[in-house]
């Protein structure tokens, strides 16, 4: 079979091809896009990462592709339903950096709450002062966890040695880990009211976009802390910027924005005039980012290593059983 992986570097380059075996394989470090296609227009595979935008005009061009593997739990970046009507198979990774993920957001977590980033900064400049650097515990804290799935479970592990209190939200309940791990089911707004740390673990969907809006921002515990490992379009940017300006939030850790993809293309879409409509949004993730009560990390928690390689493994595994007409970890 022809494949062809977008998005990927050197080393896993490398680490496909001595692992998957009698192929045509090709690779490309760009995104898949009406560019990069032509290049790969033949191939009966795909394999791509979130930056590259499947949407209905990129699938019509794709007349021989049988399977697309996506190297990520998300797949909000491809068009499910124009696939479903291609026959085209898409694949996903649902499980590769449960624990990556939850350290990340205990990185960003204990940046806002020790104020590590501004003591960083400060000693750059040789100014050594501790003022304005007061932190706080998270021992007795709360911790609200929206998403206990896989990533919410290890948050809620990483909280309790911590010694926090935790409130989770979640549409699955399970009443044994409930016990087990010592935390509680709460409605959102509940959690929202009583938690001193908000962190969000839900994937991306119609339900879950801009979860956290002007209404929701309400009902969060004056001086909270939020910090978004999921989606960036799970905040409305809007809201969040004024939660920030008026002090109901005390800071923001951020591994996401809503619109990231627009910053990475800055420079293009500035020369292009057809493209104002995005300035709106790239202004308002430069407000966020110019705050110092917010942390940013470019879409890095899943970047481990191990994480890394577990993801290719998985991406290896589904594209062997497709071709073994037994797919697995099929999206539909």
């Amino acid at each position: 079979m022809k494949i062809s992986f977008f998005e990927t570097q050197d080393w896993e380059a490398n680490y496909i091809k001595n692992k998957l075996k009698g192929h045509a394989l090709s690779f490309y470090d760009k995104p898949l896009s009406s560019e990069t296609i032509k290049k790969a227009a033949d191939c009966d595979i795909f394999s791509v990462f979130i930056y590259s935008k499947i949407n209905k005009e990129i699938i019509s061009k794709l007349s021989e592709v049988k399977l697309i593997a996506t190297r990520s739990t998300g797949f909000d970046h491809i068009d499910i339903k124009e696939c479903n009507k291609k026959k085209i198979t898409v694949c996903s990774v649902p499980y590769y950096g449960e624990n990556t993920v939850a350290e990340h957001t205990f990185a960003l977590i204990l940046s806002l709450s020790r104020n590590i980033h501004k003591a960083y900064v400060r000693t750059l400049k040789q100014d050594y002062s501790i003022e304005g650097l007061k932190g706080f515990d998270l021992k007795g804290k709360t911790i609200g966890v929206i998403g206990a799935g896989h990533i919410g479970l290890h948050v809620i592990r990483a909280a309790k040695s911590f010694g926090m209190n935790v409130l989770a939200c979640d549409v699955n309940q399970d009443d044994f880990l409930k016990e087990v791990l010592d935390f509680k089911y709460a409605p959102l707004e509940e959690l929202l009211n009583k938690s001193d740390i908000i962190t969000l673990h839900v994937p991306y969907n119609e339900r879950t976009r801009h979860l956290i809006n002007k209404d929701t921002i309400k009902q969060i515990k004056k001086g909270a802390l939020l910090i978004n490992t999921s989606r960036g379009a799970i905040i409305d940017t809007d809201a969040l910027i004024e939660a920030l300006d008026k002090k109901i939030l005390s800071g923001a850790g951020l591994d996401v924005l809503e619109g990231e993809e627009l910053i990475k293309e800055e420079k293009q879409l500035l020369s292009d005039p057809k493209k104002a409509e995005v300035f709106g949004q790239i202004i308002k993730d430069h407000i966020l980012l110019n705050k110092d009560n917010v942390v940013f990390t470019p879409h890095i928690a899943f970047y481990s290593q191990e994480a890394l390689e577990r993801i290719l493994d998985t991406t290896i595994e589904n594209i062997n059983c497709f071709e073994k007409e037994k797919p697995q970890n099929v999206v539909k």
